[in-house]
């Protein structure tokens, strides 16, 4: 993958980084969402979903709570979204390696929001006077400048991870002993592990919330016999 194919793939990495804290806060950055579109957007959505519900059951784990250090999943789905759909998903190893590659790209990024972070807050020092006055100019100017270095902050990551894992993931795909159903055993069982370690934690520290998982699971298989 060249810079110019990158491009576009960095662009919807930075939307949907955009939307895990700056705006609009409206979920589509949820690794489930992030992988599918990114796997549509080069017209293997089935691809991009099925690495995206690996993703998301891994993600269920992050709490992502005030100034807390998290994984950033947004911009990591478009990644393993991509990557896994512009391979075959017969390739044995394909999914592994993309979730590899996904997984540090969640990392990274959510090291890079510290750093946005820290610049951020710099850049308040030197308008806090203004604010205090109450300027509207400051803080709309101080809104946008923090979005904008965000969105910023989205692009490089993906087009970065999708340079440096692109061949990556190809060259272990190629080099891949083990069979592809094996593999896809191994992610998905340590996958839903981790949910499940997730989901144990919820229940137990919230109250009645086991009620509304077990109605939902209830409701969401009502539906689906009564579709057929």
């Amino acid at each position: 993958m060249n810079l110019a194919q990158a491009l576009p793939i960095g662009l919807l990495g930075a939307l949907l980084g955009l939307d895990v804290v700056s705006f609009p806060q409206a979920m589509i950055s949820r690794p489930i969402v992030a992988a599918t579109l990114a796997g549509g957007f080069i017209g293997n959505p089935q691809g991009g979903l099925l690495i995206g519900v690996v993703l998301e059951m891994i993600a269920l784990d992050t709490l992502p709570f005030g100034a807390s250090r998290y994984p950033e999943w947004g911009s990591a789905g478009v990644v393993g979204g991509t990557l896994y759909a512009a391979q075959s998903p017969s390739m044995p190893g394909a999914l592994p390696a993309t979730l590899l590659a996904a997984l540090l790209t969640a990392s990274i990024s959510g090291w890079s929001m510290v750093v946005l972070r820290r610049t951020i807050a710099v850049r308040l020092e030197s308008v806090r006077d203004r604010l205090e006055e109450g300027s509207r100019d400051a803080l709309h100017s101080f809104h946008l400048m923090g979005m904008s270095l965000d969105l910023l902050r989205g692009a490089l990551v993906t087009i970065t991870a999708m340079l440096i894992f692109a061949p990556i993931v190809r060259a272990i795909v190629a080099i891949w002993g083990a069979e592809s159903a094996a593999s896809h055993v191994v992610v998905v069982v340590t996958a839903a592990i981790v949910a499940g370690g997730a989901l144990w934690k919820v229940f137990h520290s919230v109250r009645h919330v086991l009620w509304f998982f077990l109605a939902g699971v209830a409701m969401w298989g009502a539906t689906l016999v009564g579709r057929r």
